[in-house]
């Protein structure tokens, strides 16, 4: 269940309350006549279903509550109601399944902004990445992966193509490509102090690598694996049960591909830069292509649930279960 708080101007309340009333698996309607004071107007409180969440905040942005009042929404971790289970029941699908397009914007806003932090976490993480290619340590590159926040900004460039916002497309391709970048060149210089203490010498790259030697090999596997990551990542994002973003790029080599592209940029092993290079491009692309037509599948799923959201004028709620 969703909680919803609204403030809404007086002269749009009896909208609103009309649009909860005939919207599915709504409960726990409370109305404060004039509580509001910045914005001044009404305050509105209710439950609603999962599934029927983004047509009823839908419908309320089309009424401009977001815009002259205020439209909060919060996750019910636990609601010991038999109403609730009443509007559980009558809402169509499965609450694990329902996307809330504006809180999945919302979850991709701040990983998706290029950020002291965002870039922080890029380089460290490349610099993982890069001990793990010199050392052909496996455990070091899953370990950069999981530290690696680059699926924020490719989650963001996917909602946006879909939902076409090209602000948020644009923020995040920006925090992306920037962030590869400054975490390429910092790798580099970081790469040549190691070498300069002895730590990393350009043997590491040229002998055999069982564990990291395809992190500059791409193949057709690279592409198939990155469109795999790119359904699980946006899968974990709508999904109601799912985790968010933690460990959903483990199974790609974008981080590792840049930290190989630097160690080797700083040896001019330049045939090794180039195909990491190559591979991060294919996985970076397989991914956002994964995202948007992943996206694009849900949406078009949840559209033929939409006419199933609204109460025909007159039908009445489901009966209250029977006591047991």
């Amino acid at each position: 269940m969703l909680h919803l708080r609204m403030i809404t101007p007086s002269d749009r309340t009896d909208a609103v309350l009309e649009l909860i009333g005939k919207t599915v698996g709504t409960t726990h309607l409370v109305v404060l006549t004039g509580a509001a004071r910045d914005p001044a107007g009404d305050i509105v409180t209710c439950d609603v279903a999962r599934e029927a969440g983004d047509e009823l905040l839908h419908g309320l942005r089309e009424l401009g509550i977001d815009k002259d009042g205020s439209i909060a929404v919060e996750n019910i971790d636990l609601s010991l109601s038999r109403r609730a289970d009443q509007a559980e029941e009558e809402a169509p699908g499965e609450a694990a399944d329902a996307v809330i397009w504006e809180q999945l914007a919302g979850a991709t806003q701040e990983e998706s902004t290029l950020t002291i932090t965002y870039a922080a976490l890029m380089i460290v993480a490349t610099m993982i990445a890069a001990c793990g290619v010199a050392l052909d340590n496996a455990i070091l590159i899953v370990g950069a992966m999981a530290v690696g926040p680059e699926f924020g900004p490719l989650a963001g460039v996917s909602i946006g193509l879909v939902q076409r916002t090209p602000r948020l497309a644009g923020r995040s391709l920006v925090a992306l490509l920037v962030g590869f970048a400054a975490a390429i060149v910092a790798t580099t210089v970081f790469s040549l102090v190691m070498d300069a203490l002895g730590q990393f010498h350009p043997g590491m790259l040229d002998r055999p690598r069982p564990n990291t030697g395809f992190i500059y090999q791409p193949d057709p596997f690279s592409f198939i694996v990155a469109l795999l990551a790119g359904v699980a990542g946006v899968l974990s994002l709508t999904s109601a049960k799912a985790g968010t973003l933690v460990g959903v790029a483990i199974s790609v080599t974008t981080v590792p591909a840049g930290a190989n592209a630097a160690l080797a940029l700083s040896y001019g092993e330049f045939s090794q830069m180039w195909g990491s290079a190559e591979q991060l491009l294919l996985n970076l692309g397989g991914i956002i292509l994964a995202g948007v037509l992943t996206l694009i599948g849900w949406k078009l799923l949840w559209r033929t649930q939409q006419g199933r959201m609204i109460r025909p004028p007159g039908a009445p709620r489901l009966p209250k279960p029977e006591q047991p």
